[in-house]
């Protein structure tokens, strides 16, 4: 059984830094694509980062030179760490895996596997 657990969220102030790790069971994610999404209150889940199999990265504008994903494959684990937190950062920040696909995608649909999600919350 896939799953997929997210940690490291918290409360912080704007300015701080926070590192999320999802850690990965059940199957294979070396070779599939992996994003990381947030949902803010009252708005849809947007895809903040992503990673492919290969090691080539997306990341939403919002958080461009900030926010850095990376993997490692040996621990079945990928991280979000978050620089410079802004109050707009806030939301669940879930880690989700996609099922086939080892590039990158921008579409929801194409992640399969969803983690619980963590709250992040940055006060100003």
């Amino acid at each position: 059984q896939v799953q997929l657990v997210e940690s490291g969220g918290g409360l912080v102030q704007a300015g701080d830094s926070l590192r999320l790790s999802c850690a990965a069971s059940g199957g294979t994610f070396s070779t599939v694509a992996m994003g990381w999404f947030r949902q803010a209150p009252g708005k849809e889940r947007e895809l903040v980062a992503a990673m492919s199999s290969g090691g080539s990265r997306y990341y939403a504008d919002s958080v461009k030179g900030r926010f850095t994903t990376s993997r490692d494959n040996a621990k079945n684990t990928v991280y979000l760490q978050m620089n410079s937190l802004k109050p707009e950062d806030t939301g669940v920040y879930y880690c989700a895996a996609a099922r086939y696909r080892s590039s990158w995608s921008r579409m929801i649909s194409d992640y399969v596997y969803w983690g619980q999600g963590t709250q992040v919350t940055v006060s100003s």
